[in-house]
């Protein structure tokens, strides 16, 4: 099979899904014929024309609104948000609106629309380019959030949220656009919304990540299996909501141990569900304290390279975690 990066795979989803459904079309700042800032619709404007890859104006509630409009009467809408911190604009229309229209009317209506947005730190943007705002929109009933890892559930779930009959968010860590790269077939395939994935066999500690920490995950997992013999089940969740809480919960019953890595701020962030749900459900199974990882309560990651190293985990701060909990 051919070996693609992140990106890669976010565009062939795209436009396989704009071949195969005239009704799908993108929308966002700079998506034509740039390409978007980081190229993941490049090409599309050419193939597609104009009129199925909308430049938008510098208004994300415009952009998330008329793909609600579009959604409602029977449009497949891609509405691609720049940087997950420029989201905010658009916040009332996403919670309000794309959440809430099919409870509201009794199912009469749907919005079967995406929104895209790269999210979390790693290049060096500073504040305003590198934030993880998923926690935020979990907690809305009506929305579905998924955050890939690696490129072969980056294309399948982005195929699958192009054809959910509902709102679907897809964040996408962009620090791991071009550096994570897997294997990805030929030819149609998608990755449901909903089920996590066991993507390493463990017995002492059970490790839960998404995203770019998932990438990191795996190789603190490798680390401390080759130098400390410690054997981490690691469980990348990829769906946020919903949560495939059966899964969560038979990895920590297997291992009695859990470690929750994500990159946003500690407190409130989306790992305090996964240590709920394991203190409520599991309790009689837990051989250890509930651990997170994440980044430090401050407003933002730092411009500055060597703070935003600091700022973040890393296989190594996450390894030295592991080494913590494996210890109890």
């Amino acid at each position: 099979m051919p070996e693609i990066t992140l990106i890669e795979a976010l565009r062939q989803a795209m436009d396989e899904e704009m071949e195969r459904d005239e009704r799908v079309f993108i929308t966002g700042e700079d998506v034509g014929r740039r390409g978007g800032v980081f190229r993941a619709t490049q090409g599309l404007y050419d193939k597609y024309g104009p009129d199925r890859v909308i430049d938008s104006p510098l208004a994300e509630l415009s952009i998330v609104a008329i793909g609600i409009g579009a959604a409602m009467v029977g449009m497949r809408p891609i509405c691609e948000i720049q940087f997950a911190d420029y989201i905010f604009p658009a916040f009332n229309q996403i919670v309000n609106e794309a959440a809430l229209i099919y409870y509201r009317t009794g199912g009469d209506w749907n919005v079967p629309m995406v929104i895209r947005a790269p999210y979390g730190g790693g290049i060096g943007g500073g504040l305003y380019h590198s934030q993880s705002v998923e926690a935020f929109f979990a907690h809305r009933p009506g929305l579905k959030i998924v955050v890939p890892s690696n490129p072969y559930d980056a294309k399948g779930l982005l195929k699958s949220a192009v054809r959910d009959p509902n709102p679907v968010m897809v964040f996408e860590p962009k620090k791991g656009y071009r550096l994570i790269k897997g294997e990805v077939p030929p030819g149609e395939y998608t990755v449901p919304i909903g089920p996590a994935a066991v993507t390493r066999e463990g017995t002492d500690v059970t490790v839960y990540a998404y995203g770019m920490m998932h990438y990191y995950v795996l190789q603190a997992a490798e680390m401390v299996a080759q130098r400390d013999g410690i054997s981490c089940q690691v469980v990348d969740l990829r769906t946020l909501v919903p949560l495939d809480t059966k899964t969560v919960l038979e990895s920590f019953k297997k291992t009695g141990k859990a470690l929750i890595v994500y990159e946003d701020n500690r407190f409130l962030g989306y790992g305090a569900e996964i240590a709920a749900l394991l203190s409520d459900e599991a309790f009689e199974y837990m051989d250890g304290p509930i651990r997170r990882l994440t980044g430090p309560d401050r407003p933002g990651v730092p411009f500055a390279h060597t703070m935003q190293d600091f700022y973040m985990p890393n296989p190594d701060t996450i390894a030295d975690a592991i080494r913590d909990l494996a210890a109890y």
